[in-house]
């Protein structure tokens, strides 16, 4: 039985929302609410599927926000959904292009799904586990004009679209092998399921096609007509989407979506004009008064070039996405940080700068620099009151450690 079965009927469905509106379960241990929970129902599944659920909306808060608690949840669906705000974009999309019906391949526990629900376009999902279907429709079923059902997305063919009336198709093939296997990430597009050539190929019968991908994609995967757009999340890189030219009004090529504090900020590179080209090269120079770490969106885009043009910036390596400029320049799209001084990439010589700062706290990051974070810490054996960030890259074609101050985005 599917660990959702018991929330859908008594008592199961009336003790979760009890649960849910008296709140208690928040100051519970989770040995506490479970045996909360077995006192108020004599069947051990119902118990451990509500003290789970109680569970998996907490987790799930931090990509769906408080609308996570009116959802319902399992493990693999937690971790592959779609983050709410990501969500919405992706059904903005569908919406603006006039899209009606849409069939949600892979819906998993429907959390796109209910995106394009919630926008006001009917959804049929699908998917072929069965814990993730009946969550789905539990989730579906305030909308009358929307379900779930399970099918094998891998056998869905032109055909079949035409035959449920669809005008769109979303797909998020399956890249992890599930919690049976391990959950295991599957990191060839060939080996998901489906494999993204069949998924790709489904444009030939629905124009209107959406795919949710890894983010580390190689871009001579992606047809070049389509755009390719990578989203992060207050600095996570979380997913790469591609779009076919019905539903990408910024034409063919690829750009970052970065989204911070639930504002979207789009950087799009006019130069890059066909989603699996090659890059462009930034300028290099010497390290300035300020060095400038784009989101990983920008880095994975390949927008990089145009971000340092739009900021005056370059890079201070070749092919090490650090950019570095004479004035400060804010900007959603990198993290700013005032440099303080450079030296070789020794622990002699970073102690030396660190010591005369009094500085007794850092943050390390690296690019381009073989070192280990907690080794470099352990071994500066720092003791003064003050902060710094020590960033060990390369400069031209030498290891350096950048002793730095980071920049919060209202010193600008």
């Amino acid at each position: 039985m599917s660990s959702i079965t018991p929330l859908l009927s008594s008592p199961g469905r009336e003790l979760l929302a009890h649960w849910e509106h008296e709140g208690a379960f928040r100051s519970l241990s989770p040995m506490d609410l479970a045996l909360a929970i077995r006192s108020q129902v004599a069947d051990p599944e119902v118990a451990s599927a509500i003290a789970s659920q109680l569970q998996l909306r907490t987790q799930a808060e931090k990509k769906f926000g408080s609308l996570a608690r009116t959802l319902l949840w399992t493990r693999d669906g937690y971790e592959q959904a779609t983050r709410w705000v990501v969500a919405r974009l992706h059904a903005q999309r569908f919406l603006d292009s006039g899209a009606h019906h849409i069939g949600d391949l892979g819906c998993g526990i429907g959390a796109d799904s209910f995106a394009f629900a919630r926008a006001g376009m009917r959804v049929t999902s699908f998917d072929i586990n069965d814990e993730a279907l009946a969550a789905a429709s539990a989730n579906l079923s305030a909308f009358p004009s929307c379900h779930a059902e399970k099918r094998d997305v891998t056998t869905l063919r032109g055909e079949d679209f035409h035959a449920y009336g669809f005008d769109a198709l979303f797909a998020d093939p399956a890249r992890r092998t599930g919690k049976q296997g391990g959950s295991k990430r599957i990191t060839s597009p060939e080996d998901w399921s489906p494999s993204l050539d069949r998924v790709l190929g489904w444009e030939d019968s629905i124009p209107h096609l959406g795919v949710k991908v890894a983010p580390g994609i190689p871009y001579d995967l992606i047809p070049e007509h389509f755009h390719a757009q990578w989203a992060s999340v207050d600095g996570d890189l979380l997913e790469a989407a591609l779009w076919t030219p019905e539903l990408a009004p910024e034409g063919a090529g690829r750009s970052a979506s970065v989204i911070t504090d639930d504002q979207v900020h789009t950087l799009i590179d006019p130069q890059t004009q066909a989603a699996n080209s090659q890059p462009r090269q930034a300028e290099c120079g010497p390290l300035d008064s300020y060095l400038f770490e784009p989101d990983s969106a920008v880095i994975r885009s390949g927008t990089v070039a145009c971000l340092a043009e739009q900021m005056g910036a370059h890079l201070v390596s070749e092919s090490i996405a650090y950019l570095s400029a004479p004035t400060l320049c804010t900007t959603p799209f990198a993290s700013a940080f005032e440099v303080i001084d450079h030296v070789n990439l020794r622990v002699k010589n970073i102690q030396q700068v660190l010591r005369a700062l009094n500085v007794g706290r850092v943050e390390i990051k690296k690019r381009g620099a073989d070192i280990q974070p907690e080794a470099l810490r352990k071994s500066l054996k720092l003791k003064g009151d003050a902060e710094a960030v020590i960033i060990a890259t390369r400069i031209g074609g030498a290891h350096r450690a950048i002793i730095a101050r980071r920049i919060s985005g209202g010193e600008a």
